[in-house]
This record gives structure tokens, C-alpha cells and sequence, in this order.
């Protein structure tokens, strides 16, 4: 499932915009169409002209029949009537999303200890303070079985002992699902931690639920910004 609305704070039409020919939501769905991993994907939006874009480029798409807080809300409406167990959530400003990481995030739900597991996410290690210091770049600390124990804005943990050898990890915004946790979730009301650092996982550990986080390396770039497009065109053209 491909979550993609119009509007964007940072960049509003970014799923439309050109890359490389395409708009970026066709790239996104072609890209993970292509990995043989899903028995269906999807594109999940409440705008007829990302709808247009996405069909025109023979990728489904299920129309959401409500406003949403979150993607994982829109993808919990989209699911209802289909028939599945794991519903995978890549994100639509995500073109450039590799195999090899959603077969990460989808192992753990066949290891000994799957069956505990509600959903599944990624981390991936920071070095420089200006990704550590940024408010976008959501940061996750977890407990020693990598299971998070917070996702924030802020840097977390604060270094106030430098020696400490502590380590900085971006949450990577893919998300795999049980669907029976991704149903409870969309039926749980916003919590306050969610609602203060707009954090949709927070949700979860709110509810008292596991979170499984597995590191990954070597993400390219998503696009939030026009910035963000222009370094996604150059990746294209292999620059």
C-alpha cells in the first residue's frame, strides 16, 4: 500500500512532480511493483488527479472515502475489503526504495519470535549534527532486543555525557503490519504524544504495543522539498 495525498506543507503537488518523466507516485508504485514481493500493490489517495496519474499508468488504486490523521489510517480504511495478513506501507515520496530493504523489514515476522510482533519499521544511523538536529529527520531509541522505546523529533538520547559512544538512528518511514494490528490501530483515537511530535507510531506504544526495529543502511533520498527533487533526478540520471 502507497499512501500519497495532494497536499504537502514543505511541497504541495510533490506526488505529481516530474521525475525523470514520470510523476514521482508512479515511480514510487513502479518501483515496488517491480521487486516480486507483493501479491498486490496499491496506491491509496483521496485526489482524483493522483488517482488519474497512477491509473493512466496501469498501477490500481483505492480511493479513500474519509479524511485521515496518518497514512497508516488511509491504508486501514483501504484494506477493508481485501483479503490479506502483511500489509506493507511504502511511502509515495519514496522512489528510490530497494528490495532488499523490505525484505528486511518483513523478516522478523518469520523468526522464532514473529508471532509477537504487530508491525515492523527501520532505523538507519546519523553522524552529523545537522541530521541529528533536525525536527524532519524523526529519531528512534530502542531497547536491547530492538524493540522501540520512543520515536521524537527531538535528538534523542540527549548527548549530555559526549563520551558515551550513544548513536543516532533516523526512522525510516516503511512500516510493515500485521493487518489485524494495522485494523486496531486505526481504531484507536490520538493520543498526546502523537498528537504533540505528529508520530504516527507513538500510537502504538501508547496502546502498550511492540514495535520491531531493524537497522538498515544506505537510504537514498526521499522528497519533501524541491531540493529534495532535484538531488532525486541526478540519482536518476546516475549522478
Amino acid at each position: 500500500m502507497i499512501p500519497a495525498r495532494y497536499a504537502s506543507s514543505r511541497f504541495p503537488g510533490k506526488m505529481l512532480a516530474s521525475l525523470g518523466g514520470k510523476p514521482v507516485i508512479v515511480r514510487t508504485c513502479e518501483a515496488a511493483a517491480g521487486m516480486g514481493l507483493f501479491d498486490e500493490v496499491y496506491a491509496v489517495t483521496d485526489d482524483s488527479r493522483i488517482r488519474e496519474a497512477v491509473t493512466a499508468a496501469g498501477i490500481p488504486c483505492i480511493m479513500s472515502r474519509r479524511e485521515h490523521e496518518t497514512g497508516s489510517d488511509r491504508i486501514a480504511e483501504a484494506v477493508e475489503g481485501l483479503d490479506c495478513d502483511i500489509v506493507v506501507n511504502i511511502q509515495g515520496d519514496e522512489p528510490f526504495t530497494r528490495k532488499e530493504v523490505i525484505e528486511q523489514v518483513l523478516r522478523p515476522f518469520y523468526m522464532e519470535d514473529g508471532d509477537s510482533i504487530d508491525l515492523c519499521t527501520l532505523k538507519e544511523q546519523m553522524d552529523s549534527h545537522e541530521d541529528i538536529s533536525n525536527p524532519n529527520n524523526v529519531k528512534v531509541i530502542t531497547d536491547i532486543s530492538g524493540s522501540a522505546l520512543y520515536f521524537s523529533r527531538s535528538p534523542i538520547p540527549y548527548p549530555r555525557d559526549p563520551r558515551s559512544g550513544a548513536r543516532w538512528w533516523r526512522h525510516i518511514g516503511i512500516y510493515a503490519f500485521r493487518r489485524q494490528a494495522l485494523e486496531m490501530f486505526s481504531r484507536w483515537p490520538m493520543g498526546e504524544l502523537e498528537a504533540s511530535e505528529k508520530i504516527e507510531c507513538l500510537r502504538f506504544l501508547e496502546h502498550g504495543r511492540r514495535i520491531k526495529v531493524v537497522e538498515t543502511s544506505g537510504m537514498r533520498v526521499s522528497i519533501d522539498t524541491p531540493e529534495d527533487l532535484a538531488k532525486a533526478e541526478r540519482i536518476l540520471k546516475g549522478g
